[in-house]
């Protein structure tokens, strides 16, 4: 298909409107370039990463700091850096594979390499002057230096506009005097490059800041706390970070005054994504070691991996990959996309990269929400696989469960983005940005008429699935326009509602991603295909579970009746799956395979 008939999608706008699966981004379609990123970083982890999983245990946080400098010496940490600031200015979808390769061997690493190429990095990217740029980022993208990113204090979580480091200007006005604490920093031991925020005086917002550790003018007025023993990933750095009347010069506040809260939003967006991807290669890892393990244990005489129980969790990991990699990949690409329009348009990089991934924050927060969700899974059924092994340290799966666990919560916990994912849907319909009332008044007009008892032709390779597809987003909107037309402005009070929609929205973004990607990189007979049906399958019941708790919580009489019919109505399957055989499709071809 051409770009002139190409359909671009707004941010959120999946939920109202279809697209062809030639319209989509997925892993099968990665340039030369991107391929060799990819085997060079896979190898690296291998050689480098791999051997070394007791040290990184044993919180060696000495050998995290030697492995990311390998890996600026690389490239790889300067990858999203324009060239001109030392980095190889490489586009979206580069970096998302990029951040997906690295992760994946062990959660240490993965959280200095997220925190330093993303909330380290990115705010002096998209928001500091040329001069800031010019003297921060050639650093920060070769490795010589690292970065950490404080905003999180001790009474400033989720709320993160509510901090109280303080920001008040010395009297010769040259400089900005910081007091405060913050928390949970990641990198704090082996950083230089900090950015930090701030509430001036008293500012309404908070303001960011940038700053060297080794410039300044006194070493005591940063210091750090004792390293936090964790849950997981125990070699990443993680440390409080203390200002006693520490100076920064003015001209290095990043954007402009009382702006810091919307940097530290928009910093999250890119984190959020990147969290995606950060994830994936750890699913696949953990997968493939579970498969391995079921094929070479015996119980019974025979290998754990011909029990059908092992089997239906080989082809629920498997498939979940799958969907994990369709969904992010096309996000990335659909960011990347509107990033070269925004600049063909006149915006700086900058500028075009912040208003993108702005446009794409619904799909962010999805991701973010899924995946992390979804991995969390994965690492508990490896453990499973594995038995009483995979409770030991001796084993991976123990400590992969560990690291996974993290991924709920930073970026903003789980919860927080599945609200915000809704909220921001809301939003944009309230500004006009997308229309969901026109859609979700339709649906209303058509669970009054009489359903058609037509049996549709869909003889199509996936022509059914996309039609049930379809009919779920008017579930999303049937709920949540109704939800939307009863508490007005007061909907946002309504967590559990909203956290329902969001189930549903997830649900169908996921689902549809896989669905494209099998229909337009693979046949009808395909373990893809396979993968794509017994997901929507999944994604079905958990939509119906969804919407039936939301509808019954704010409908009564006959409109709750009328919804409960629209529900069964469009979640029906003309043609039922037999999700037992799709399962063992799955699981032979991955048991066969010995791994993901």
């Amino acid at each position: 298909m051409s770009d002139t008939t190409k359909t671009t999608l707004k941010g959120g706008e999946f939920i109202i409107k279809d697209i062809p699966a030639a319209e989509l981004f997925s892993l099968e379609e990665l340039t030369d370039e991107q391929k060799m990123l990819r085997e060079s970083v896979t190898e690296f982890m291998e050689r480098d990463v791999i051997p070394h999983r007791e040290r990184f245990e044993n919180k060696d946080y000495a050998l995290t700091e030697e492995t990311m400098r390998k890996l600026g010496e690389m490239g790889t940490l300067g990858i999203a850096v324009p060239e001109e600031y030392g980095g190889l200015g490489m586009g979206f979808v580069s970096t998302m594979l990029a951040c997906d390769m690295v992760s994946g061997a062990n959660g240490s690493l993965a959280t200095a390499y997220g925190a330093h190429t993303g909330i380290g990095t990115l705010p002096i990217l998209l928001y500091g002057t040329e001069e800031l740029k010019q003297k921060y980022l050639p650093a920060l993208a070769t490795g010589e230096k690292f970065g950490a990113y404080c905003l999180t204090e001790p009474d400033a979580g989720s709320d993160a506009n509510s901090g109280k480091t303080k920001a008040v200007l010395s009297e010769d006005g040259k400089h900005y005097i910081i007091n405060g604490q913050k928390m949970w920093i990641s990198n704090a031991g082996f950083a230089d490059t900090f950015t930090l925020f701030a509430r001036i005086e008293d500012d309404k917002n908070i303001t960011g800041f940038v700053i060297n550790r080794s410039e300044l003018e006194d070493p005591n007025s940063m210091t750090m706390g004792e390293e936090e023993h964790k849950l997981g990933i125990r070699s990443s750095s993680t440390r409080q970070v203390f200002f006693n009347d520490m100076k920064i010069p003015v001209g290095n506040l990043l954007g402009e005054r009382n702006n810091g809260f919307k940097i530290a939003i928009n910093a999250l967006n890119a984190g959020r994504i990147k969290l995606a991807a950060a994830n994936i290669d750890g699913q696949r890892r953990i997968t493939s070691l579970a498969i391995n393990y079921a094929n070479e244990r015996k119980q019974f005489g025979v290998s754990i991996s011909t029990f059908g129980a092992i089997r239906k969790k080989i082809a629920e990991m498997s498939t979940g990959i799958f969907v994990s990699e369709a969904g992010s990949y096309r996000a990335a690409k659909n960011v990347e996309d509107k990033i070269e329009e925004f600049i063909a348009g006149g915006m700086s990089h900058a500028e075009a990269e912040l208003s993108a991934l702005a446009e794409y924050a619904v799909e962010c927060s999805i991701l973010k929400v899924y995946v992390s969700d979804l991995t969390q899974h994965i690492a508990d059924e490896g453990i499973q696989i594995y038995g009483g092994m995979g409770f030991s340290e001796d084993a991976p799966m123990e400590a992969a469960w560990r690291d996974s666990r993290i991924g709920r919560i930073y970026e903003g916990t789980n919860e927080i983005n599945r609200l915000l994912a809704v909220g921001m849907l809301i939003k944009k319909t309230m500004k006009g940005e997308l229309d969901l009332l026109k859609p979700a008044m339709a649906i209303g007009k058509e669970l009054m008429g009489i359903p058609s008892f037509e049996v549709p032709d869909y003889s199509e390779y996936m022509s059914e699935e996309k039609a049930l597809l379809h009919n779920l987003k008017k579930v999303f909107l049937m709920v949540a326009g109704a939800a939307l037309q009863k508490y007005m402005m007061e909907i946002e009070k309504q967590q559990h509602l909203l956290l329902n929609a969001s189930e549903i929205l997830n649900q169908i973004y996921m689902a549809e991603s896989a669905v494209l990607r099998a229909e337009k990189h693979f046949d009808t007979d395909s373990v893809e295909a396979a993968m794509a049906r017994l997901n929507l399958y999944k994604a079905v019941e958990a939509i119906t579970t969804a919407a039936k708790e939301g509808i019954v919580s704010f409908a009564e009489g006959d409109e709750q009746r009328m919804m409960l019919s629209g529900l069964r109505r469009f979640t029906k399957y003309t043609n039922m799956p037999n999700v037992v055989a799709l399962t063992e499709k799955v699981a032979a071809h991955f048991v066969e395979k010995g791994s993901y």
